[in-house]
């Protein structure tokens, strides 16, 4: 079934996480039924906060369904729209201690509403002080992975999660990137599969993304850092909740189904800020430069 590959999936990222850190997660297990509009389900909430490398690390399952899908959904899925749904995944955000390694964030998932079905996900990286070597292996493990679908998948999906993960109010990329698909199924265009076809996609994406991400966290977690360091990382993670709150669809959708609000929100930062200019300039014009659409293979 598929929620078994998903729980699946959920664990063996939280161990890997949970290993590299050498914390612990505190893992909050949940159940809730219909009440008052909200969604009815099942999940696993799963946060380390203030460990050797993540200051907050969350990664998070759940198995969630309700009458109706939000307008954030069915603003894609049309056809969806007024039905009962069932939505199942995993998501994933990182945000590490050392300013010197990115944040990251993955989510898998699939969404069943009456005959229709679908799955999403991806993986995109948020670098603050940046690397041409981690953008090229990060984009090269996305390749890999969607070379198992498609010819063609890591283009299209690519090109895709630059489109999503962008502040049009900053006129900025989040990051550098990744892939990012929203409704791969039979029928989907240009690239369909079947439901085994997908299912184990978003599997090997997962994997995919745990071994880019730890190769990355490895060769930075032990760079030493000045307090400037700091100061900019806290102020770019601003634009990461930013984005969270005023464009993730993903998000929305947790809102508006009134889903946990914990669980929902533990994606974001546990320190950012804001300030009217940038505490560092000539980073900030480095970065900008750094996160523009381009090829890293």
């Amino acid at each position: 079934m598929s929620v078994e590959v998903f729980r699946a999936i959920h664990q063996t990222i939280l161990q890997a996480f949970q290993a590299e850190d050498g914390g612990t997660f505190e893992v909050d297990n949940w159940s809730r039924s219909a009440a008052g509009g909200r969604m009815a389900g099942e999940g696993s909430t799963c946060v380390l906060e203030q460990g050797i490398v993540f200051e907050r690390a969350g990664v998070n399952f759940s198995d969630v369904s309700g009458p109706a899908l939000p307008p954030s959904a069915t603003e894609q899925h049309p056809k969806a729209a007024g039905q009962p749904f069932r939505a199942m995944g995993v998501s994933v955000v990182t945000h590490p201690q050392n300013p010197w390694v990115p944040t990251s964030h993955c989510n898998v998932r699939m969404l069943e509403v009456g005959d229709l079905w679908w799955f999403g996900g991806g993986f995109d990286l948020t670098p603050h002080l940046p690397f041409e070597e981690d953008a090229q292996s990060w984009h090269r493990h996305a390749a890999e992975a969607c070379a198992t679908l498609h010819a063609d998948a890591y283009a299209v999906f690519k090109k895709r999660c630059d489109e999503y993960f962008y502040l049009p109010h900053r006129d900025e990329l989040r990051g550098v990137g990744g892939v990012f698909f929203d409704d791969l199924d039979t029928q989907s265009a240009p690239i369909g599969a079947d439901a085994t076809t997908a299912l184990q996609f978003v599997q090997r994406l997962a994997e995919a993304y745990v071994t880019a991400y730890l190769e990355i966290v490895r060769r930075r977690k032990a760079l030493a850092f000045t307090p400037g360091h700091r100061e900019f990382q806290i102020y770019r993670r601003g634009r990461y909740a930013e984005f969270n709150l005023v464009i993730d669809r993903g998000t929305h959708f947790g809102l508006q189904s009134k889903g946990r609000i914990d669980s929902i929100l533990v994606s974001m930062p546990p320190v950012a800020g804001w300030s009217y200019r940038s505490p560092d300039a000539d980073l900030e014009a480095r970065l900008r430069e750094f996160l523009v659409p381009r090829s890293w293979l």
